[in-house]
């Protein structure tokens, strides 16, 4: 059976790693997905960015990636800035046609987060992986994400951040 692996990215530790949100990333929420996400390869399934992120987070939202964002209108808080245990929302877009999601784990810098999520890399679950704001506003709507450490991959377009937990409405 294959092996979950778990691309950790190294921390930086420092002044510089200031949180702005304080609820938080549930560790237990997390461990459940990681631990559901094993369980699914070990019995030979894929495993998919979707579930992994509304069982690290609870947001419970169902459907392909690209509809999250629609989805979480009226039920949970949205916005386009990142805070730790949101959910990042990526455009549906041809490069990336049924989206993504990706649960904010860290924030570096206003430019800077780190994320956990599910399938960026085929079938495997990604824990601590660099996104860099590229936006020429500042506003987190273009995004470029570390696939191997030190190398950012194209331009994606994100819809915004989906807030749970206690933000929802």
């Amino acid at each position: 059976m294959g092996v979950l692996l778990l691309c950790a990215a190294c921390a930086k530790p420092g002044a510089e790693m200031a949180t702005r949100n304080q609820t938080g990333l549930d560790q237990a929420r997390l461990n459940h997905a990681v631990t559901q996400a094993k369980a699914m390869r070990s019995a030979g399934q894929r495993v998919w960015c979707v579930p992994f992120a509304r069982n690290a987070t609870g947001i419970d939202i169902r459907g392909n990636a690209e509809t999250w964002w629609d989805q979480a209108a009226g039920t949970y808080h949205r916005g386009h800035e990142p805070a730790l245990g949101a959910v990042m929302a990526f455009a549906g877009t041809r490069a990336l046609p049924m989206g993504h999601v990706a649960v904010v784990s860290q924030i570096v810098s206003d430019r800077e987060i780190r994320v956990d999520h599910a399938n960026w890399l085929r079938n495997q679950v990604s824990l601590g992986m660099s996104v860099i704001d590229v936006s020429d506003a500042g506003d987190w709507s273009r995004v470029r994400v570390e696939s191997t450490p030190g190398n950012y991959g194209k331009v994606y377009v994100i819809d915004g951040y989906i807030y749970g937990g206690d933000q929802a409405l």
